[in-house]
């Protein structure tokens, strides 16, 4: 069966389900939003108008999607789908699980499922089989930089469908950074008006010189309740990240009041770390950050908020007055410790608030606030070892070299994002509860466009997206790019731009001697 992520149980039968005009979809008031999900998706390439029933018995050539107390051993995401020629049954104790099981479902047929208008004259059926299904991990995540560059409504409304079809359930998205605020924020209209835009973009890291081509962009807030409530339709919880205290240039340009020197800044054009930072010492600048978590909360349901927290030089906070005092005034040892006291101050906001703080694997400092959520992208492996086994603090894995998505094909082939393995050694099996699961950002340095978001993205989002979802033991790489190669075929029919094979999977020589190839960043940075 060509279905990825690949199933936990899977058993093919005799027979085969054949979809018609007739075919009716049996369901619950629970379940109605998948069932018009699935009416919706079948609709658009097979021209039919299936109708849904609730409640009452349907004979023959039925879909019935229902809950079923009973298989809580598969938990909140799991499902089971049997095919019988007469009857396709998708039960779940939860409706996330009924979603699934349609995701799973909709693999099985052709791939001209995926067409989105009328395929006449064509027959469309389903194998006969039995799969009981789970995920390995909980939070199966993809992180999507538009600080950088911005992509607009119609891409994150695809990028949310290729994620639901790959049965993925994050969408951690970074809406601020040196290069551009993308967020409305009623309270600070500025951030838009002025840290929205940018005069150009740098065509290298380091240079100053940029293409003078100028670059804008956000989401208004009515935009945002769109995206986040078609996320939720497909299961997919939205985790925004707004940068702090570094990476914060576009906002300091906004409102210049909120850095340790008060000077006039401008949204930068080139990459990377940048000096100037939200002030430490000045409780205006936490009084600006609560105000803009809280419209952030009534935005996002998430009951996590990401700040980042990495790459934030205390060249500043050292010269600062205002900083120096607040070292001295809370008996904090130096300017690291400072920073521990800022991210505690907005973990302690947003826990009076029922959310929980996260942030890169530099916020894991001694002193970190208890629940404050860890992404780990580079260093510190003892350390972050300690925090799942000794603090059992939740983590999520994005080790950069094996989940980043800006780099190369060369730098990290297809096989290598497929052979991750998120569960660090010596982490054991009374520790992994604390490992939330993994995710694979996509910094936006070198991503003007959706075509280019694609092509870095696929095929290795599509091999991630299996580590999230499919048991170790039951992976095998062989057999993967088997099924991808169906696979391809429905990327094809959603528009999607992905990178060939001979790109994704180049050969050995290649891999070793492109690793300094243009236009991707080879830093490693966690931005």
């Amino acid at each position: 069966m060509d279905i990825i992520p690949f199933p936990e149980k899977i058993k093919l039968q005799a027979g085969e389900f054949r979809l018609t005009p007739e075919t009716c979809i049996l369901t619950n008031t629970a379940n109605r939003w998948n069932a018009d999900y699935l009416r919706g998706l079948l609709g658009s390439s097979t021209g039919f108008l299936l109708r849904i029933q609730t409640g009452g018995l349907v004979a023959k050539n039925v879909i019935r999607l229902h809950l079923d107390p009973g298989l809580a051993r598969l938990g909140r995401e799991g499902y089971r789908l049997e095919v019988r020629p007469d009857v396709i049954i998708i039960k779940a104790p939860g409706t996330a699980g009924v979603f699934y099981g349609i995701q799973t479902l909709r693999q099985l047929f052709p791939v001209e499922i995926e067409e989105r208008c009328p395929v006449l004259g064509f027959e469309w059926q389903v194998p006969c089989v039995l799969i009981e299904d789970k995920p390995r991990f909980a939070w199966r995540g993809f992180m999507l930089d538009e600080g950088r560059h911005f992509q607009g409504k119609e891409t994150m409304l695809l990028t949310l469908d290729l994620m639901a079809l790959q049965k993925m359930n994050v969408l951690h998205w970074h809406l601020t950074e040196d290069q551009g605020w993308r967020i409305e924020i009623k309270k600070y209209p500025k951030l838009t008006e002025v840290g929205s835009r940018r005069a150009g973009t740098s065509k290298t890291i380091l240079g100053k010189q940029h293409d003078g081509i100028p670059h804008s962009g956000f989401y208004n807030q009515d935009e945002i309740r769109k995206i986040v409530a078609y996320a939720a339709e497909r299961c997919i919880m939205i985790v925004p990240e707004i940068e702090m205290p570094g990476h914060s240039l576009a906002a300091l340009a906004s409102y210049p009041e909120l850095s340790c020197t008060g000077r006039p800044f401008e949204v930068a054009t080139h990459f990377g770390i940048f000096p100037d930072i939200f002030c430490a010492g000045k409780d205006t600048v936490f009084t600006f950050l609560q105000e803009v978590l809280d419209e952030i909360l009534e935005l996002f349901p998430s009951p996590y908020i990401h700040i980042g927290g990495d790459e934030a030089p205390k060249k500043r906070w050292k010269e600062c007055p205002d900083c120096q005092r607040r070292i001295r005034e809370e008996g904090l040892k130096n300017e690291h410790s400072l920073q521990v006291y800022f991210t505690n101050r907005i973990a302690a906001y947003l826990d009076s608030k029922g959310r929980h703080v996260m942030g890169w694997n530099e916020i894991l400092q001694d002193g970190l606030a208890k629940g404050a959520v860890v992404q780990f992208w580079a260093r510190g492996r003892e350390r972050l070892l300690a925090a799942i086994r000794t603090e059992k603090r939740a983590v999520v894995m994005s080790t950069y070299l094996d989940t980043y998505l800006d780099h190369s094909h060369n730098l990290m082939p297809l096989s290598r994002a497929y052979r991750y393995e998120p569960v660090p050694a010596g982490v054991d099996v009374n520790d992994v509860n604390s490992l939330l699961g993994l995710e694979f950002p996509l910094w936006s340095e070198w991503v003007p466009n959706r075509a280019r978001l694609d092509y870095q993205a696929y095929p290795r989002l599509t091999a991630m997206a299996e580590t999230g979802w499919t048991l170790k033991d039951k992976k095998d790489f062989k057999d993967f790019r088997r099924r991808l190669e169906k696979f391809l075929g429905r990327l094809s029919r959603l528009g999607v731009h992905y990178a060939p094979l001979k790109d994704a999977e180049p050969p050995k020589m290649k891999q070793w001697f492109g690793i300094f190839t243009v236009p991707q960043p080879q830093t490693g940075t966690a931005e």
